[in-house]
């Protein structure tokens, strides 16, 4: 894609993120599915890698290589007129500079960057180790021209049976995040506490990325929280997945 038009497409996630509270950014995995949200109404997209994984038959946590996630999405990308973010999980073992040009040269302006290392046996970075990742990444992304959005994520939720006890160190790695020039955070996994979402949104400077499932959520109450910007993971394929065989199941034989 010209560089024109990916610095273009960065810019508007930009004022996308400033313009919605919050954001909504349907996560799609193919062609298909990118088009139908863009038809839909939605200003940006995100590409999420479960799904993604899902749909080419491979395995999610880094099951596929950097380069393969990269010959996938640009296809998608490039179906669409509109800002595409990509989650390149832990980083598929690039440099920082590295996943930048790579995902940039593709057309995508926003990427998810997350704290477990699935290549290194799903091992969780250090709060200071991941925040010099993203610092890294809002280095590579500077030094280019280009205003990738970077979204933060903490896995610490889902690694532990109680989320409350980690709320202290959940945020203290957000903090460090947004610190390190994360433009969003994303605490996965917390998205049916109120409780818990709405103590991240205060302790933060910055929008807070929730899943919501677009069925069973309710964005007034996202809203309400403050939540910044809210994407589906693999949540509206499984969606979608529920009604193809409602509808097929008269069908079957």
């Amino acid at each position: 894609m010209d560089i024109r038009t990916t610095v273009e497409r960065a810019r508007r996630l930009k004022q996308l993120h400033a313009q919605y509270q919050p954001l909504v950014l349907p996560t799609v995995w193919d062609v298909w599915s990118a088009r139908t949200a863009a038809a839909a109404g939605f200003a940006a997209l995100t590409i999420g890698s479960h799904p993604l994984a899902d749909s080419r038959g491979a395995e999610d946590q880094e099951g596929q290589t950097f380069e393969e996630v990269l010959a996938a999405v640009r296809p998608i990308i490039a179906a669409v007129d509109i800002p595409v973010s990509v989650d390149l999980e832990a980083g598929y073992g690039q440099q920082p500079a590295d996943l930048v040009a790579g995902l940039t040269e593709v057309g995508g302006v926003g990427l998810n960057v997350e704290d477990t290392v699935h290549s290194e046996g799903g091992r969780v970075r250090s709060t200071q180790e991941h925040a010099s990742y993203i610092a890294g990444l809002r280095a590579a992304a500077d030094d280019a021209g280009i205003p990738v959005w970077i979204n933060g994520r903490t896995d610490l939720f889902i690694h532990t049976q109680d989320p409350a006890g980690v709320l202290d160190e959940a945020i203290e790695r957000l903090r460090a995040m947004e610190q390190a020039g994360a433009d969003s955070v994303y605490p996965v996994r917390i998205q049916d506490n109120d409780e818990l979402l709405t103590a991240v949104v205060d302790a933060v400077g910055v929008p807070v990325n929730s899943t919501a499932h677009p069925v069973k959520h309710d964005l007034e109450r996202f809203r309400r929280l403050g939540v910044g910007r809210i994407t589906y993971g693999p949540l509206l394929q499984m969606a979608a997945t529920d009604a193809i065989k409602e509808m097929l199941g008269p069908w079957a034989p």
